[in-house]
């Protein structure tokens, strides 16, 4: 499974393959023709309330994921179709924080990996 996270504000490259952004809100500032977006898979970010109450706050990391993936379980279906894409080549997981270890893109791909059998 190729599978590589990227903010949605860097620039596109060859090797992103199946670009696909994991976030409810659209990154500001930002146009559909620069984002060079295959997919919005919005129904798997965060909801607004877990995400307003993380807020990108280290200390309340390991809920969040706690929390985000008893989130993901609920969408069986999107996270199936993102396996998929996954198995077929390479996918790039996009995502709007400014925070590059401590969002939900970190702990998607890490659901992703956990749950690689089901």
């Amino acid at each position: 499974m190729g599978i590589q996270l990227k903010r949605a504000y860097d620039p596109p490259a060859k090797g992103d393959g199946f670009r696909v952004l994991v976030d409810r809100m659209w990154p500001r500032g930002l146009s559909k023709d620069v984002l060079k977006l295959d997919l919005w898979l919005k129904e798997v970010g965060p909801s607004t309330a877990l995400r307003k109450w993380f807020n990108h706050d280290p200390a309340k990391w390991d809920e969040f994921r706690t929390r985000y993936f008893q989130e993901l379980d609920a969408h069986t279906n999107e996270v199936r179709m993102l396996r998929d894409k996954m198995r077929a080549g390479p996918v790039t997981i996009l995502f709007g924080s400014k925070e590059q270890r401590f969002n939900n893109a970190v702990v998607l791909n890490e659901y992703l990996e956990c749950h690689r059998a089901k």
